[in-house]
């Protein structure tokens, strides 16, 4: 695992926030790093040379998705994921769990594995971390997930526990299986809400998190107060020289918060989907561009912004393309809230250099306002 190496670069002295880089195959990575997603290989609505110059430095896809369509046999065929999508940066897939217990109306969750019907056409599929170690290792990502069991918000202790149990025994089948040595494998914690599941998951995972670790389960309906304060109980415990990576977490402010308790990683689809929506995160806070009051709204959406949305329109034409529904605008609107989400981890990493953390939170929650 000589291609994969994390360097800790510094320690913010007041918050223990941390700036490092992540050497990888296919190009580095500095930390901390919010991720876009591209479920089907490709982010939604945003061209690749667009990505690179909003700052992207690694994307995310799918196993489920892509295992469905066009087939991880299609991918390995066409050279993996990088050349498939033409993204020459590095890449993460997770393991497709998430979305079989998610979108799946029929699944049975058993020690071996999940047996479902695709969300597609109802075809009968058995996911097991073998299978699913298999399919990453077809798609080529830098960086790959466990197979693991997210248990819902709102499970009993019992339930979690035995999702624990599930998602511990996987691990080791998917260390056993995987045979690719230019990939990493990144161990999941989960254990719902309960402190002492957390830390017997996070002590399980520990002899595999070299390469990196990830934080699973979180954000999925818990008050946000409750995900900052299993992030501080597992944060003296995680590993200081690997990265550490809170799945499915994109907002600004649980970016910021996330950073502050040790947080080196983040994926989300918040950014376009909002976007696509009509809604956009600006240095003064959110803007529903959709709503009347920027009819007749000649400026650009953020001032402070330069990414090409900000440099070319104003918002009484992103408004207007959202009221006749013309595809350009959820593009504009994407990419914007994607450079904005990287510039905020830009300006983070800077900060942790500077050991002003705190006062940066401080500046951009008075500046933001409302959350």
């Amino acid at each position: 695992m000589k291609n994969f190496t994390f360097e800790l670069q510094h320690i913010d002295k007041r918050t223990g926030a941390r700036a490092g880089v992540y050497h990888t195959p296919h190009g580095d990575i500095l930390t901390p790093v919010y991720m876009p997603v591209g479920t089907q290989a490709t982010v939604k609505g945003v061209y690749p040379r667009d990505l690179e110059e909003a700052g992207a430095q690694i994307i995310l896809s799918n196993t489920y998705h892509l295992y469905l369509r066009p087939g991880d046999d299609v991918i390995k065929k066409c050279g993996g994921l990088h050349k498939f999508m033409n993204w020459q940066k590095p890449i993460l897939t997770d393991s497709g769990g998430f979305q079989v217990f998610s979108l799946t109306k029929l699944n049975k969750i058993t020690d071996d594995g999940v047996r479902f019907n695709s969300h597609i056409d109802g075809s009968a599929h058995l996911f097991t971390p073998e299978k699913v170690i298999s399919i990453e290792e077809n798609l080529g990502a830098d960086i790959i997930m466990q197979l693991d069991q997210c248990s819902e918000y709102g499970f009993t202790h019992e339930q979690a526990s035995l999702a624990v149990d599930r998602t511990s025994a996987w691990l080791e089948r998917c260390v056993a299986a995987k045979t690719r040595d230019d990939q990493a494998l990144f161990p999941i914690v989960q254990g719902n809400m309960y402190d002492d599941l957390r830390l017997e998951s996070l002590r399980r995972c520990l002899p595999h998190a070299g390469q990196g670790i990830a934080i699973g389960g979180l954000s999925v309906g818990e008050p946000k107060s409750r995900m900052y304060e299993i992030l501080e109980l597992l944060r003296p415990r995680l590993p200081e020289n690997a990265p550490r990576y809170l799945m499915g977490v994109g907002s600004p402010d649980c970016l910021i918060e996330g950073v502050k308790r040790g947080i080196d990683m983040f994926d989300c689809v918040l950014a376009t989907r909002v976007g696509r929506n009509g809604t956009a995160f600006t240095s003064a806070g959110k803007k529903v561009v959709r709503n009347s009051a920027y009819r007749e709204d000649f400026t650009s959406l953020d001032e402070k912004c330069g990414c090409y949305c900000c440099r070319n329109y104003t918002k009484a034409y992103l408004r207007h393309l959202i009221n006749v529904n013309e595809m350009l605008s959820s593009m504009l609107l994407s990419l914007h809230n994607i450079t904005f989400l990287a510039n905020l981890m830009k300006n983070l990493r800077q900060a942790i250099f500077d050991d002003s953390v705190e006062e940066f939170a401080a500046q951009f929650y008075a500046d933001y306002g409302e959350i």
